[in-house]
């Protein structure tokens, strides 16, 4: 016996051309709407699309398949919205990747005063890239770009990682060794201080020590602590140092709590991208966000 579900997924195929966009539309998983496609042409005996790289493209039985359902489709999709039994809508939920500190910078103060619900995940970027491709996450925050088809990246800001200190440390002989660009006294200096990490792979600490002494640091900090942000709560307090993102410790940067001591002469920048998918459903809640990093990290 043939599912009316079925018509319906066959006719948001037809409109939006692709599997994850009918996904979209009706808020199922793409694998449903591949089951309810495959179920409907069995059930009725022949192709109803021919499927390409980047389209679903209608065969001509298909199309009069369409002609014949859509009015029917569309009256009891409007005798659904007439008969519901509550008339409030429903508050959107979009979900976002992005890395701890990022979050707890940004968006974490602006969470109560959001219209929409919010799950935030944290992870790896591969996986948070892999997840917005799946439709798991709606929108990412990353350095990277991966090679989706379905995604965009929008360039929004630029962070350079640098090597912080706690106001309190002392830091003339390395000013010194600095001005002559003497990098084995520099080299030197830093090994000696006191070093804060986090639990992490200290990616941030391996790119920069390579780009401006040419080796991995062959040392480990002396502090490992559980992320970034006890880092920067750590040297405000006291002595040490650190490299970190120069975003992240702005507030603390501002207030002479701690201070940028190098940047490297070989800079390293980040440019952090939003991630979408180019069909979402959440086009508003997402430009909220947006602009909610915008106005925090210019």
């Amino acid at each position: 016996m043939v599912n009316l579900e079925w018509f319906r997924t066959f006719k948001a195929i037809y409109e939006t051309g692709t599997l994850t966009g009918a996904a979209e539309t009706l808020f199922i998983s793409q694998p449903g709407v591949s089951l309810h496609l495959s179920s409907l042409e069995a059930h009725v005996g022949y192709k109803l699309f021919d499927r390409t790289s980047r389209k679903m493209v209608s065969t001509e039985r298909g199309k009069i398949l369409y002609n014949y359902i859509q009015e029917a489709i569309c009256k009891l999709e409007d005798a659904e919205q007439h008969f519901h039994k509550s008339t409030d809508k429903e508050k959107p939920t979009i979900s976002i990747g992005m890395c701890f500190e990022t979050f707890q910078f940004t968006l974490e103060q602006y969470l109560p005063t959001l219209p929409f619900n919010v799950i935030i995940k944290f992870g790896d970027y591969p996986e948070m890239l892999k997840d917005l491709d799946n439709g798991i996450l709606d929108l990412i925050i990353t350095p990277h770009k991966g090679d989706y088809k379905t995604l965009l990246y929008k360039p929004f800001f630029k962070e350079r990682i640098v090597v912080i200190a706690g106001a309190k440390t002392d830091t003339a002989e390395l000013e010194t060794h600095l001005k002559s660009r003497d990098l084995n006294e520099i080299q030197h200096w830093l090994k000696e201080q006191i070093w804060y990490g986090t639990t992490g792979d200290m990616e941030h600490l391996r790119r920069f020590w390579h780009q401006n002494f040419n080796k991995r640091p062959d040392f480990k900090p002396n502090y490992i602590v559980p992320n970034m942000s006890s880092i920067i709560r750590c040297l405000s307090a006291g002595e040490g140092i650190a490299v970190v993102p120069d975003f992240l410790s702005k507030k603390e940067l501002d207030s002479g709590n701690v201070k940028i001591i190098w940047e490297g002469y070989n800079v390293i920048e980040n440019t952090l991208y939003f991630g979408t998918r180019k069909r979402t459903i959440y086009a508003n809640e997402i430009e909220q966000i947006q602009k909610i990093f915008e106005k925090e990290m210019s």
